[in-house]
C-alpha cells in the first residue's frame, strides 16, 4: 500500500498563513530534496506567542517571523528536534525576543557518527514525554516520538475552540503529507520509528501540521498507509538480503529494493533508510551484521 502524498503548497517563503485563529505558518526559504519547499515554522497563540521550529539560521526568515508577531510578544521557542533545518534558528530568535527555548534535549548522536545534527542547541527547559506547555487559551503536550531523530517531539494541541479546532497535532518530521520521513542511523532508528507511528496512529488526531509541506487533514488512513508501506519495504529488504549471493551492504542492496528508476542523487539517502531496516531486522534476529555487511539468519 502506497500513501498518497500532497505536494500542492502555494505558500511563499515569508508569507503568513492563518491555519486557525490561533495558529499561523511561515515557510523558511530553504527548499531541497529533504525539506520540500522549506521548513514550516508555526506561531501558536495570540498576543503572547509560542514559536515552534524556528528553522535554520536565515536572516530573511527571522525578519519574517518578527514581522508576523509585530505588536505581540514571543514567550517560548519550541524545538521539535535537533536537525539543522529546524533548531539553529532558535539562537537568533532568542537573542531578538528574550524568549526561553524548550525541547527534549541536545542532539543525542555525536557529530562523528552522523550528519545533519545541530550539536549547538541545548534548550533552556527540557521537555520529557508528557510535559505540558501552556499559554493563553491553549496547552501543548510533548510526545516523544523517536525514529526520524532520537530526540524528536510531536506536540498535541489542546486549545480553546476560538483559537483552533480539536485534534491538532504538530507532527514535525515524524509524519509529513508530502513525503515519507528519512530514517538514517545512528540517530534515526526504524524500530523506534515504527513504534512512534503506532503511537500517533492510535491518537485519532484530525489534523497534522508537519515540519515541511502542507497539512494532512485525514491522518488515520494516511498513517496506516505509511505503516503498511514501511512493512512492505521491510519485506523487500529481507527478500533482497536472502537473494544476495553473500553478505551485502545497504548500498549494494539499494537497486534490488528500490529499483533501477531511483535517481542517483537519492541513492545515499535510500541506502541510509535501507540500513535502518537492516538494523531493525538484526534486532529482531532476522539478519546478522558483520563489519557493515548483512546476511539473513
Amino acid at each position: 500500500m502506497n500513501p498518497v502524498f500532497r505536494r500542492d503548497d502555494p505558500l511563499a517563503p515569508g508569507e503568513v498563513e492563518w491555519i486557525a485563529p490561533g495558529i499561523r505558518r511561515v515557510i523558511c526559504g530553504n527548499p531541497g530534496p529533504f525539506t520540500f519547499r522549506g521548513t514550516n515554522t508555526y506561531l501558536i497563540g495570540r498576543g503572547e506567542v509560542a514559536v515552534l521550529d524556528p528553522g535554520p539560521v536565515d536572516a530573511a526568515h527571522l525578519d519574517a517571523l518578527l514581522a508576523a508577531v509585530t505588536g505581540e510578544r514571543v514567550t517560548r521557542i519550541l524545538v521539535s528536534h535537533t536537525h539543522r533545518d529546524h533548531s539553529p534558528g532558535a539562537a537568533p530568535l532568542r537573542a531578538a525576543t528574550g524568549a526561553e527555548t524548550l525541547g527534549f534535549g541536545p542532539h543525542l548522536t555525536p557529530a562523528s557518527e552522523g550528519e545533519g545534527g545541530d550539536h549547538d542547541f541545548s534548550p533552556d527547559t527540557r521537555l520529557p514525554d508528557g510535559a505540558l506547555v501552556e499559554g493563553d487559551g491553549w496547552r501543548l503536550t510533548a510526545l516523544h516520538t523517536p525514529g526520524h531523530c532520537a530526540n524528536h517531539l510531536c506536540f498535541a494541541l489542546d486549545a480553546d475552540a476560538a483559537l483552533a479546532p480539536p485534534g491538532v497535532l504538530f507532527s514535525a518530521d515524524h509524519v509529513m503529507a508530502w513525503s515519507t520521513s528519512v530514517v538514517s542511523p545512528p540517530d534515526g532508528d526504524m524500530a523506534d520509528y515504527m513504534r512512534s507511528l503506532d503511537r500517533v496512529a492510535a491518537r485519532g488526531d484530525r489534523l497534522l501540521l508537519p515540519g515541511h509541506g502542507p497539512a494532512q487533514d485525514d491522518p488515520g488512513p494516511y498513517i496506516r498507509a505509511l505503516i503498511a508501506h514501511r512493512r512492505e519495504r521491510e519485506e523487500a529488504v529481507l527478500a533482497a538480503l536472502r537473494a544476495a549471493p553473500g553478505p551485502a551492504s545497504a548500498t549494494e542492496l539499494v537497486r534490488a529494493v528500490y529499483g533501477p528508476a531511483l535517481e542517483e542523487r537519492l541513492v545515499p539517502a535510500a541506502a541510509r533508510s535501507l540500513l535502518a531496516h537492516l538494523l531493525k531486522l538484526a534486532g529482531e534476529g532476522l539478519s546478522l551484521e558483520e563489519d557493515g555487511r548483512f546476511r539473513p539468519v
